[in-house]
């Protein structure tokens, strides 16, 4: 596969620093059921990286101490991990908020059948990938029967309260298949509504529209195309700087399946480590500090327990072009 990270190390994005810290995403591994086209962590069924308990009792004691209001947990598919029950579990006794990335369909793998009616139990939201309310685009980017099992879990959630019980949130992930900008995302949550409603009778809370990022997996097949120049291009003539006050990373802090923390999500892909007082500062001379990960001593979420992250630099790059084009872009969807 393609690297796309030596395509990044120049930039002229804008400086930004972390505000009050207010969630934790934590990455649970990259074993996953599925292999998605745009999917920025290349998870998949083979892959065989999973967070071990050690690090998920960091993760406890991080949320702890801080005080977070919220964890994000992603992956792969993060229910995979054989310690997914016990970290939410233990975080909703925390009275921490606990959002779920699923892909639906791993709701009905042998052994993960049960896991609908914890999250429910837990009063988890879930966030679910959904590209499109029809059956060929989500075929295209997902794969064939991955949409007739994303609906019949989707009714299940229904049947749970998911959607209709406003302690049971159920949030739907918009992506692009292909190289240009999520649509104004009001509009398309009401075709997704309509359209679900009338063909399957689901309901749902909010659409998140997400831009896909420059990187990993689809950033390798716009370079494998002769694509890449161009859909940079076209993030960067979207750009908003009003998006910049609420870009996610400013409230979150990304953790991967090793308890090594990042920036965001995006960075953790790219292998961007988070950069904290006492290393050596950012050079903003025209040309961006080269960011070659032997270069980047890792800090582990362990040694950030007693420290406060509020104000840190956030070390950026050309793909946060990504999360300030157009409406803006977050796991939390659209920004403006």
């Amino acid at each position: 596969m393609l690297d796309t990270r030596p395509l990044l190390e120049n930039t002229d994005f804008p400086i930004l620093k972390r505000g009050q810290l207010q969630t934790l995403q934590a990455n649970l591994g990259y074993l996953c059921n599925l292999s998605c086209t745009h999917c920025h962590v290349n998870a998949g069924p083979r892959r065989t990286e999973l967070m071990d308990r050690d690090t998920v009792d960091i993760l406890l004691a991080f949320l702890e101490k801080h005080q977070l209001s919220c964890l994000d947990v992603t992956g792969g598919a993060p229910e995979m991990n054989p310690h997914f029950c016990d970290l939410v579990a233990a975080a909703r006794q925390l009275g921490v908020s606990v959002i779920d990335r699923c892909n639906l369909t791993v709701l009905l793998e042998p052994g993960y059948e049960h896991i609908a009616e914890f999250l429910a139990e837990q009063q988890v939201c879930i966030t679910a990938s959904l590209p499109c309310y029809a059956a060929d685009n989500v075929a295209e980017q997902r794969g064939k029967g991955v949409y007739e099992k994303s609906i019949e879990v989707l009714q299940r959630l229904n049947q749970l309260g998911y959607g209709r019980d406003p302690r049971l949130p159920l949030n739907l992930v918009y992506n692009p298949n292909g190289e240009f900008l999520p649509p104004p995302q009001q509009q398309l949550q009401a075709d997704y509504k309509r359209e679900l409603m009338e063909r399957h009778g689901i309901v749902f809370d909010e659409l998140l529209t997400i831009t896909n990022m420059p990187i990993s997996r689809f950033g390798s097949v716009l370079l494998a195309k002769g694509r890449y120049d161009g859909y940079m291009q076209l993030l960067k003539d979207n750009y908003d700087a009003a998006n910049l006050a609420s870009v996610m990373c400013r409230s979150l802090i990304s953790v991967d399946w090793r308890g090594y923390v990042y920036d965001c999500d995006f960075n953790q892909m790219l292998d961007w480590p988070l950069r904290f007082d006492g290393q050596q500062p950012l050079q903003r001379t025209g040309v961006f500090a080269p960011l070659i990960t032997s270069d980047r001593p890792r800090v582990h979420l362990g040694e950030l327990l007693e420290r406060d992250l509020s104000e840190q630099e956030i070390l950026v790059g050309d793909h946060c072009y990504g999360c300030a084009a157009g409406q803006g872009s977050s796991c939390s969807g659209a920004l403006g």
